[in-house]
């Protein structure tokens, strides 16, 4: 897990190290962050989007996905942005792989009808926002698939070694359904539009194996980072306020982050719990040699 106190784009990540990337970028509408300024003139807005999703390109591994959580119109002048910015990242070599509606039942009270009672100039406002998928390449390769760097016993399941996935048959149905009924986030943690969990951990299991790694350019509140650790996957952290940067430290102090059991004689990451012994507080079983040993390495 690595955190990182500054712009996206001055970041050290090596090419084709990330497997997933999962974020919310500033939506321009003049949202009081800590830092940005969220009203920029929309070409310049739109431009500068592009540009940081075609840099991120070169960080992903081939096959992997960039999920894009954004608004379906721009409030202001109702520009359609999910629309230009999926339309400019597919010309700049993004492949579109799917279209997730969630829908975030947020319109209780309004005051903006346009003409109301009157079929002159009404306003649709949408009870919704878009995640979008977009892919490195045209297809899921082998390389993410068998990298064995480290396994993920997590907080949300059981334990389940890399290369294989850890998504239910029952979670697989209910993701795969692009409609996701998801309550939006009202516990700020500091953050004036934290991502909710649930809509994280939907996205993780869907999109990644345990072990990949998961960045998020616009970390805000760290719930990306806080899943990950979660979840066993590894994950890198990004925001340019150092207000956000250290609530997101502070929030994930508070997790117990997966650490990931290697098998000490093949250093496979394919171990699995195996019970426990009288004065031994866990022991272990390497499914690739077969041996058993105890959280001190040694053999049984």
């Amino acid at each position: 897990m690595k955190f990182f106190n500054m712009d996206v784009v001055e970041v050290p990540i090596n090419d084709n190290s990330v497997h997933l990337i999962i974020t919310s970028p500033p939506y321009n509408v003049g949202i009081n962050y800590d830092t940005h300024a969220d009203n920029k003139p929309y070409q310049e807005y739109l431009d500068w989007l592009t540009a940081v999703f075609v840099q991120l390109k070169d960080k992903l591994v081939d096959g992997g996905r960039l999920c894009i959580n954004i608004a379906p119109t721009g409030v202001k002048n109702f520009t359609p942005i999910h629309h230009d910015l999926i339309t400019n990242l597919r010309k700049n070599g993004y492949t579109f792989v799917g279209e997730i509606l969630w829908y975030k039942q947020n319109i209780k009270s309004r005051t903006a009808w346009g003409s109301f009672g009157s079929p002159r100039r009404p306003y649709v406002l949408p009870s919704w926002e878009y995640v979008y998928v977009l892919q490195k390449g045209t297809h899921l390769t082998e390389h993410i698939k068998s990298i064995k760097t480290r396994g993920a016993p997590h907080a949300y399941g059981k334990q389940q070694p890399l290369g294989r996935p850890d998504i239910t048959n029952e979670e697989f149905v209910k993701f795969t359904d692009g409609f996701w009924d998801i309550k939006p986030e009202h516990a700020r943690k500091g953050h004036p539009v934290p991502f909710p969990e649930d809509l994280i951990y939907r996205l993780i299991k869907l999109y990644s194996y345990p072990g990949n790694t998961v960045l998020d350019p616009f970390g805000g509140s760290g719930t990306v980072a806080a899943v990950c650790a979660k979840t066993g996957r590894d994950s890198i952290y990004v925001d340019i306020s150092e207000n956000y940067f250290r609530q997101a430290q502070t929030r994930i102090q508070s997790i117990d982050i997966v650490i990931p059991v290697l098998c000490p004689f093949c250093k496979s990451n394919h171990v699995v719990k195996f019970g426990r012994q009288r004065g031994i507080k866990q022991r272990y079983r390497c499914t690739d040699c077969k041996k058993h040993f105890d959280e001190r390495k040694e053999e049984l």
